[in-house]
């Protein structure tokens, strides 16, 4: 069976240690990587897609984008699932860069990873 798509499906974050963030991932998500070297490390998520995470020193072409100018976005059924999550990764010492509010596209608040790419919970308000 191919693989081959038009949509996007695979998502690279460009990271200090692949090793350590592999670590910080598996904790986050709860499951473990489907591939794990001292380079790369990649994550089988929900719905097909991919995370790989990268150590920037080997990316090539060079990586030149700073962490934290893209985000990985985690939807909520409801604002309760967004306050339960935050509870959760509040115990797993993520830094909360932006606190629970509500914003013109709904409920959400923002973490950051140990590279400090940006991680939103969102409960998406039904217009």
């Amino acid at each position: 069976m191919s693989q081959a798509t038009s949509q996007p499906n695979f998502l690279i974050l460009y990271v200090e240690s692949a090793i350590a963030s592999a670590s910080f991932y598996t904790r986050l998500l709860g499951r473990e990587p489907v591939e794990a070297s001292p380079g790369f490390a990649m994550f089988a998520l929900d719905g097909g897609v991919m995370l790989g995470l990268w150590t920037r020193s080997g990316v090539q072409p060079a990586a030149s984008a700073p962490a934290g100018a893209m985000e990985l976005c985690f939807a909520q059924d409801n604002a309760a699932a967004v306050d339960a999550l935050l509870a959760k990764w509040l115990s797993l010492g993520l830094p909360i860069i932006q606190t629970p509010t509500q914003m013109d596209f709904g409920y959400t608040f923002s973490a950051a990873d140990p590279d400090g790419h940006r991680l939103r919970v969102f409960h998406a308000v039904q217009g």
